[in-house]
């Protein structure tokens, strides 16, 4: 593979969200070779099979074509009320559809301004990617935890993330290669 897609999710639709700040951030962290896109859920609407079956609205199918011509998935989540985000989970159902997130690698990453990093919605997160018979990155896993503290902007501030997020990211990228062997 000469170049590596990823998408990455945001689970927040927040025009601040600082899950999405961390995921613009790994543009700066990815290996040369890997190209990360970020795709925002704003317009997704809440899935319904009617809608399904009248045909997919615009929104969703540009969420299934940036899914479908990516290497690998990122889905990014903060934690509400111990899980991920219904933002991410609806985006799951409307991309599930059809089979097209079988087989793909995916990893997941979480983040807060608590002292955990949104753990619990990662591991929520987790099992439905497996549910659905994903290539879920097993280690390492990214929670990051003061988040807020940890962002400057659109990118890591602190250096010892910065680093570890940087390893994740070649990690994934070599796991993709592997895959696709």
């Amino acid at each position: 593979m000469n170049s590596i897609k990823i998408v990455a999710v945001p689970g927040s639709l927040r025009e601040a969200s600082l899950t999405k700040k961390l995921l613009f951030s790994l543009q700066a962290l990815a290996p040369d070779d890997v190209e990360i896109n970020v795709f925002e859920l704003n317009d997704i609407p809440i899935y319904n099979k009617d809608v399904e079956d009248a045909g997919y609205p615009p929104s969703v199918l540009a969420l299934r074509q940036a899914i479908a011509e990516a290497d690998g998935i990122i889905f990014a989540t903060p934690e509400y009320n111990g899980s991920f985000t219904g933002a991410i989970k609806n985006a799951i159902d409307w991309a599930s559809r059809g089979g097209l997130l079988a087989g793909r690698p995916v990893a997941p990453l979480s983040g807060s301004p608590g002292a955990l990093g949104a753990t619990k919605a990662q591991q929520s997160l987790r099992l439905v990617l497996e549910h659905l018979g994903m290539y879920v990155l097993t280690r390492p896993q990214i929670a990051v935890p003061q988040l807020d503290k940890k962002l400057a902007g659109d990118r890591i501030a602190d250096e010892q993330t910065a680093e570890f997020l940087s390893t994740w990211l070649t990690i994934f990228r070599d796991w993709i290669v592997q895959l696709n062997k």
